[in-house]
């Protein structure tokens, strides 16, 4: 007679394994790779490249610090806030020239952001591919033009026929828009050297800057998300809108950044457009204008020592300034590239 079968042990849903199965130890396994002599040398040297960069701009720093500190002792907080260059009675500052320097970049970025947003959508989405090579080449071809040709250009070219523009504007709206009135009569020098014409002038260096890195961006754009707007019937423009300018929107705020910085900074161009003048500018049509890179470059040659150690804190405060708007559009740009996110 046979012994009664032993009841089965109640199911638990895991997979049986054999008794002598060890549990798994999935643990990753090390690479060691011996890096060889030719490897530490590359990075020595990319180490060393990287490090320079921040050596450099500390050294630049160091330096206008060391040779504007006379000034901005002997003016002090008041330096910002002085709008006369009184060297010999100590009575010199900024206070007119800086929000004048960033008038003329504010103008400069007006004119050339929507004339560099289209080119850089024409360029990336509409342009036939041997076209958009040609304009690629042009685009930086501009960029590469020394900007005393711009000075020139304008001072010789521009100038002259803004100056109708310039009159009908203040005639017109003038009375509508204030800081577009002509206080000093409808003669044709009221309307020469002013901040205006000036800005134009940096506008035609920006836009190159402005255009290739939006286009870099918006060439970015997923292919994915591109076909799915075709696919739901959207037009070329639909496209876009919703897909092409969302994906670039931080990258575009960057390259406007960067813009903005390369025109505050602009100084031979300015120099010779503008008639200096230490006042704080209203009126962006009439004759007169300044900026800090042009006072160096106008003054430098005939300052004493005060004057000069003045002129280096005002170069100071104006690197100051680019540093800072070029490490926020960094920021910006950087913060930019998630959006490749969406195409997986």
């Amino acid at each position: 007679m046979t012994a009664a079968a032993e009841p089965a042990a109640p199911y638990d849903g895991a997979p049986k394994r054999p008794a002598d199965h060890q549990p798994d130890t999935d643990v990753p396994r090390v690479v060691i790779v011996s890096s060889t002599p030719g490897d530490r040398v590359f990075r020595g040297v990319l180490r060393l490249a990287g490090l320079s960069v921040f050596a450099i701009m500390g050294l630049i720093a160091f330096f206008l610090v060391l040779r504007g500190v006379d000034a901005l002792r002997a003016t002090g907080w008041s330096f910002l806030t002085e709008q006369k260059w009184q060297t010999a009675a100590h009575r010199f500052g900024i206070g007119a020239v800086l929000p004048d320097g960033v008038l003329i970049a504010v103008i400069a970025l007006v004119i050339a952001v929507p004339v560099a947003l289209c080119t850089a959508i024409f360029i990336s989405e509409y342009a036939p591919v041997r076209l958009r090579a040609v304009l690629i080449s042009l685009v930086d071809l501009m960029a590469a033009i020394p900007s005393i040709i711009y000075g020139l250009w304008g001072l010789f070219f521009l100038q002259p026929h803004a100056v109708g523009f310039s009159r009908w504007l203040s005639n017109h709206l003038g009375d509508t828009i204030p800081f577009l009135k002509v206080r000093t009569g409808d003669i044709g020098t009221s309307y020469t050297s002013s901040t205006f014409i000036a800005g134009t002038v940096v506008s035609l260096m920006i836009i190159p800057i402005i255009t290739s890195l939006s286009r870099e961006v918006f060439s970015q754009a997923p292919q994915g998300e591109r076909e799915g707007a075709y696919a739901l019937g959207s037009t070329r423009w639909g496209m876009v809108r919703a897909v092409v300018l969302p994906f670039g929107k931080g990258g575009v705020i960057g390259a406007v950044m960067l813009g903005f910085g390369r025109a505050m900074g602009e100084t031979i161009a300015v120099a010779l457009i503008i008639s200096p003048n230490f006042k704080a500018i209203t009126h962006i049509l009439e004759n007169g204008a300044n900026s800090i890179s042009s006072l160096i470059a106008l003054r430098f040659g005939e300052s004493d020592k005060l004057s000069l150690s003045a002129l280096m804190a005002a170069g100071l405060v104006l690197f100051a300034m680019t540093l800072l708007v070029n490490v926020l559009a960094g920021i910006v740009i950087n913060r930019s590239r998630s959006g490749a996110a969406t195409a997986d």
